[in-house]
């Protein structure tokens, strides 16, 4: 995300939430930024039989591949949690880019969703995608329905899609301070890739990968519940 967009989503926020609640965004934000630098990747071969996910409460996942498939009240809720313009804007590129919008309902409300797009990615990645393989991208629950596995679900219920549709490797990264999403992504068919770091320069992108003992640290990160020291 550009300066710009990050100065309007702020806007935004603290339109809905006040001073010192953006104030305390803002610092979240800032120390996130600092220490974004490494991210985790993740692959998943769809080629494999994934088998469905079993969840623990009745819930509905749709795929939606323009914005005429939305439920008015889901657009509304999807582009006022942060700045409407600026989300608006990014879902109208994101679907022009083939992208598709995969969202998760709980007893019809919506609970979270996430994005999808073959063959290539929406911003500069670390590797080049082959044609048939799939981007995993800004994956979203709700406050309200955090703590009961829809995350992970989710993931694993596209993930059971993709590969009844012969496509070939899935892929997804989190930062390395989101140590709640790397857990839930534990949970799921994605199995560690490696570490890496990217800048981007003129003319492209710099990436650095990490080494093997990375992946040993996250390994016993995940079984001691604790973030992986690096």
């Amino acid at each position: 995300m550009n300066i710009a967009d990050s100065i309007t989503r702020l806007s935004g926020y603290h339109t809905r939430h006040g001073f010192w609640a953006t104030l305390r965004r803002a610092g979240v934000a800032a120390r996130r930024s600092w220490f974004s630098g490494r991210m985790a990747l993740f692959y998943c071969e769809l080629s494999c039989q994934i088998p469905p996910p079993e969840p623990r409460e009745p819930l509905e996942v749709e795929p939606k591949r323009n914005e005429a498939e939305i439920e008015e009240r889901d657009f509304r809720e999807m582009i006022s949690f942060w700045n409407p313009k600026l989300a608006r804007r990014k879902m109208k590129e994101r679907f022009q880019e083939g992208a598709t919008l995969w969202l998760i309902r709980s007893e019809s409300r919506l609970a979270g969703y996430g994005w999808t797009l073959k063959g290539k990615t929406i911003r500069p990645h670390y590797f080049r995608l082959a044609p048939d393989d799939v981007h995993f991208f800004d994956f979203h629950v709700y406050p309200e329905y955090r703590g009961r596995g829809i995350n992970p679900l989710l993931v694993s219920h596209i993930l059971h899609f993709l590969s009844r549709t012969g496509a070939g490797r899935a892929f997804i990264e989190a930062a390395e301070w989101n140590h709640a999403q790397l857990l839930s992504l534990s949970k799921t068919p994605f199995r560690p890739l490696g570490w890496a770091r990217m800048i981007s320069v003129p003319g492209g992108s710099l990436v650095w990968w990490g080494s093997d003992s990375d992946a040993h640290r996250y390994q016993a990160g995940l079984r001691t519940g604790k973030e992986a020291p690096g």
